[in-house]
């Protein structure tokens, strides 16, 4: 997370209501030889105290993860470089805006008892927001085929201890600067969603 105050005046739940739509993100742990990680899609609990995961079982997080570890998920939004030619005040220097959301705990591996619900809950949530799409389930699949998917992968939590953000959208420049900035982010560089962005630009954080 970025240290600088003015970019983390965001509300937890604002935080976890921005984790809960991007809905995918970065699993952190220690490992015996360093650093893991995982990208995977997950659900926030209605309360924001959980978030719900699988894992191939063949992923090092799993075989590291016995009852527990510290685990870190971060989920990134839209970010992109910001040129100083953009602000119309000198002695700038290029930076790049981003949000991110960061929440830390304890990841934990589930009974499989608790994948087949775990998945159903996942599908539903992402096929929600296909509408009017007719919402795909795993009672399409044959039986036998799930049955082997299932055996493969793992269902996890993370129980949330904490949760933090960063907006970092210039307002640490002067809004006519800002202001400006954001008006040349007017469609998507490649590589960057700048035009989603720029809308957050436009109106920040207070």
């Amino acid at each position: 997370m970025h240290p600088n105050p003015v970019y983390r005046r965001i509300p937890e739940e604002d935080v976890l209501a921005f984790a809960r739509g991007r809905g995918f993100g970065l699993l952190l742990v220690n490992g015996p030889q360093g650093p893991l990680a995982a990208h995977v899609p997950f659900t926030l609990t209605p309360d924001g105290k959980v978030a719900e995961m699988h894992l191939v079982r063949s992923n090092a997080i799993v075989r590291a993860l016995g009852d527990g570890l510290p685990a870190l998920l971060a989920v990134s939004g839209p970010d992109g470089y910001i040129s100083p030619d953009w602000y119309g005040i000198d002695d700038q220097v290029p930076t790049w805006n981003y949000i991110a959301a960061h929440l830390r705990g304890t990841l934990e591996p589930l009974p499989d008892t608790a994948l087949r619900g775990q998945l159903d809950r996942l599908s539903e949530v992402f096929e929600a927001r296909l509408e009017p799409k007719t919402p795909w389930t795993a009672d399409k699949m044959p039986a036998e085929v799930l049955s082997r998917m299932m055996r493969s992968i793992c269902a996890v939590r993370l129980t949330i201890a904490s949760v933090d953000g960063t907006w970092k959208l210039t307002q640490n420049k002067p809004a006519a600067a800002r202001l400006a900035a954001a008006g040349r982010l007017t469609a998507d560089t490649p590589g960057q969603e700048t035009a989603a962005l720029a809308a957050l630009m436009r109106d920040p954080p207070a």
